[in-house]
């Protein structure tokens, strides 16, 4: 099967930001000693950084560390879908066990078969919903919280993405509650259509390393490609 796409000066333009390749990363160091955390207040400073740090590389923003040790609760160095969305909530924010499990299809380890992330797949994601979230709200003009669909064309272009018309109609067809209003997207819909655009052209660059714009896909490497993205209800 083939696949193709076109654009007006080349077949890609640079994709923001990169999933970062942990499968070539070195052993995560884990602490040999047991952390507790079971309270809503973190422990000590000296104590939490001294049973976290080891997990993450040097230089992790404090407030990432912070964020992945209040909801490890079983303390084995991982967390699923549940406990990321915890860690993802403010009181402003929460995401959709959807675009959850989107971010960890997209984000975690090659190498571990269950829908779970560890540190450094929870620090890349991190830092990729925050490069996202200033896009989401340069792109928000108005200060309502929700995109249009222009507003969404235009945030994907200056992430490097430019969606033929026809497939962001497809795209943002979902969001559409039949009410005959005009379609907008909250902040958890744009990380959700966002994602699956960013995940499926990485994909696809897989295919393509020569980035030409076509790729040759057998049957079963097409169905492997789109499905994760389809059943992450």
């Amino acid at each position: 099967m083939t696949s193709s796409s076109t654009a007006t000066k080349s077949p890609y333009t640079p994709s923001a930001p990169p999933l970062t390749h942990l499968e070539n990363d070195p052993p995560l160091a884990y602490p040999t000693t047991q952390y507790n955390y079971t309270s809503a207040q973190p422990p000590p400073r000296g104590q939490y950084y001294h049973q976290h740090e080891p997990m993450f590389h040097p230089g992790t923003d404090p407030e990432i560390i912070r964020s992945f040790g209040m909801v490890d609760r079983d303390q084995n160095g991982f967390i699923d879908d549940n406990e990321l969305q915890q860690a993802l909530t403010s009181s402003s924010q929460k995401f959709s066990l959807r675009t959850i499990r989107l971010l960890i299809f997209l984000f975690k380890n090659l190498n571990q078969p269950s829908l779970k992330i560890g540190p450094q797949e929870f620090t890349a994601l991190w830092s990729c919903l925050a490069q996202w979230r200033a896009i989401f709200e340069q792109f928000d003009k108005d200060r309502s919280g929700k995109i249009n669909t222009i507003e969404l064309r235009d945030a994907l272009h200056s992430l490097g993405y430019a969606i033929p018309q026809s497939v962001l109609q497809v795209l943002i067809s979902r969001y559409d509650n039949g009410n005959g209003h005009r379609i907008e997207l909250n902040y958890d819909e744009f990380i959700e259509c966002g994602m699956v655009v960013k995940g499926l052209t990485d994909k696809f660059k897989e295919k393509d390393p020569h980035y030409t714009g076509s790729a040759m896909l057998h049957y079963d490497q097409f169905l492997s490609l789109i499905i994760p993205f389809i059943v992450c209800d």
